[in-house]
């Protein structure tokens, strides 16, 4: 959509999008970066207005920068931070679904905040990826993980019993965080003990984590540079 409202605007295709951070069906961001290659220059302000008068409702643009030609957006993000919204318990308001995800039945939200802290450090996640290659690193840092209950949505349709994971790293792979997430659910409801969660940490060629909690709890919450 980006994409089609910078040719638009523009009047031409002859330019390139790159972001920063995937965005997955119904995963939102507080913060995505992109990097566009134009071959004639444009007045930051006037395109930034330009943008958020025909980007679509749920898109808003809020800063344009320039660059130069060694900028590169994926190389130079130093830290990546994702939130996952959930609840359990009580079934919530329907309302709520875009950006909190129901888990169902009560679990063990000790257990969970005190097992989160397993994936912190380096560890191989080939366990909680989609994207299993075998020529593949799957070596990443978790440079933080913390799930606690969360105040950020206090509509009447917003459940009260809602926690947020949140987590960083340089990058991630795709459904890491959702495995990750779909782990630390199985072990709230007793169905993983944190002996075997860890398992799927220290013995990397074991199978792949199958639970994979919905995308519509995730969101880009943060990126930084430098």
């Amino acid at each position: 959509m980006v994409d089609k409202t910078i040719e638009f605007i523009t009047g031409h295709t002859d330019f390139r999008t790159l972001g920063c951070g995937r965005t997955d069906a119904r995963v939102s961001a507080d913060d995505f970066v992109l990097e566009l290659f134009l071959t004639k220059s444009l007045e930051a302000l006037s395109f930034l207005s330009l943008l958020n008068k025909n980007l679509p409702s749920d898109i808003r643009a809020l800063s344009v920068t320039e660059t130069t030609a060694e900028f590169n957006i994926i190389q130079q993000a130093k830290v990546k931070e994702y939130h996952y919204y959930f609840s359990f318990g009580v079934k919530p308001h329907p309302f709520s679904a875009p950006l909190i995800t129901d888990l169902g039945e009560v679990m063990d939200i000790d257990s969970m905040i005190a097992a989160a802290a397993l994936f912190r450090g380096i560890h191989n996640f080939r366990r909680f990826t989609a994207d299993a290659k075998l020529d593949k690193d799957f070596t990443r840092e978790i440079l933080a993980i913390e799930i606690s209950k969360s105040d950020r949505f206090n509509s009447p349709s917003d459940p009260e019993n809602t926690y947020v994971l949140k987590i960083k790293s340089k990058g991630f792979m795709r459904y890491q965080i959702r495995l990750i997430m779909g782990g630390l659910e199985l072990l709230g409801k007793g169905k993983l003990t944190t002996n075997q969660l860890e398992d799927y940490l220290t013995h990397s060629n074991g199978e792949a984590m199958n639970n994979i909690v919905p995308g519509s709890g995730l969101i880009l919450h943060r990126v930084r540079f430098g």
